[in-house]
């Protein structure tokens, strides 16, 4: 299959996933191993797109960096300080903006398709 210049597909077979375990007791309520397949990055722009995925766990988040997501499959509740929560499900987007403070917590496991811009 012929590639197309500066078209870039989210074929997960095609790169090995990033995987990283996260145990820090003070950010998350339990280690969980996330896979992250990084199909698309620049670090001079600050940008990194994929697909992201992960079993159930409650992380708790400073957001430093804008975040677009598109789950793919199962659930994720993100709750602010304030204690205002909002759950998304299989084919919503959302955006989690600079500044957000609070809590992501993956209901089920999880797979997205994320973009970053720090």
């Amino acid at each position: 299959m012929a590639s197309l210049k500066h078209v870039i597909p989210f074929d997960t077979d095609a790169i090995e996933p990033c995987e990283i375990v996260t145990s820090d007791p003070a950010a998350v309520d339990r280690p969980y191993q996330p896979r992250s397949w990084r199909h698309f990055q620049k670090a001079e722009r600050g940008a990194t797109a994929g697909i992201w995925e992960a079993e159930a766990h409650l992380e708790r988040i400073d957001c430093g960096y804008d975040e677009l997501c598109h789950i793919l499959e199962g659930s994720v509740r993100l709750t602010n300080v304030a204690g205002d929560s909002r759950t998304f499900g299989p084919g919503d987007s959302f955006v989690v903006a600079a500044g957000f403070k609070g809590i992501w917590e993956n209901l089920t496991p999880v797979r997205k398709v994320f973009f970053i811009l720090a």
